[in-house]
């Protein structure tokens, strides 16, 4: 696998609404944003000046959300904060403990799974996920008795990078292994186009981040994630 040049990961949304994921971008300025229902996720430039943050505003409409994600710019007063997570951001180094084999089986979900994705991440809560937010990427499945109990799938485009995300488990499925399964294999897809799998963790999600770390993530920096309300 190729070294890749990991400053794309300090503007991940940014750099993938200018590349990979151009065709699900808005833009006016300076400012970019995804169409709606694919993500909340929105970008400005390193040093956005007052007009920026107007054409952000214009494009999301009044009262959105502007979710900036790990954006380190702060919008002007009159937006209105949110939320604020702490998180961390880590890369794939190309190690790891591979998961045990159980027979179950991974399956590729298509746009007609989605009405059970959504249901899903409504039981799960792993994060945002919206009606188009499969078309970013592959999304992998793991059906019990034909019930979807578990998914993980690939986010941010960064050049050289792909994000996993929307990793999530049934209540009543937890414990079987199914999250580290679904992310190996993703991690096997992405490596496979010679491209590295990064991933986004709250801080608060210890259980994840030592689940990541035996799968062969390791800490890139920490982030902290924040989302507006338009003026």
């Amino acid at each position: 696998m190729a070294n890749r040049d990991a400053t794309a990961l300090d503007d991940p949304v940014g750099a993938s609404l200018r590349g990979h994921h151009a065709h699900h971008a808005r833009r006016l300025g300076g400012a970019a944003t995804y169409q709606p229902d694919v993500a909340t996720f929105s970008a400005v430039t390193a040093d956005p000046d007052p007009q920026e943050w107007a054409d952000l505003a214009r494009l999301l409409g009044r009262g959105e959300l502007a979710d900036m994600f790990s954006c380190a710019s702060v919008p002007p007063p009159e937006w209105e904060p949110v939320f604020v997570l702490e998180g961390r951001q880590m890369t794939w180094s190309g190690g790891g403990r591979r998961p045990a084999e159980t027979g179950t089986e991974v399956v590729e979900l298509g746009r007609d799974s989605v009405p059970e994705m959504l249901d899903l991440v409504a039981r799960a809560k792993p994060g945002p996920f919206w009606p188009r937010t499969r078309e970013l990427g592959t999304y992998l499945g793991v059906r019990d008795h034909g019930t979807l109990v578990a998914m993980a799938g690939e986010r941010l485009r960064p050049p050289g990078w792909t994000e996993i995300s929307a990793v999530c488990t049934a209540p009543e499925a937890r414990g079987r292994g199914h999250a580290a399964r679904l992310v190996s294999a993703l991690v096997a897809r992405i490596v496979a186009r010679d491209e590295r799998p990064f991933i986004h963790v709250a801080e608060a999600n210890t259980g994840a981040i030592a689940l990541y770390e035996r799968l062969g993530f390791e800490t890139r920096k920490p982030v902290t994630f924040r989302g507006f309300r338009t003026p």
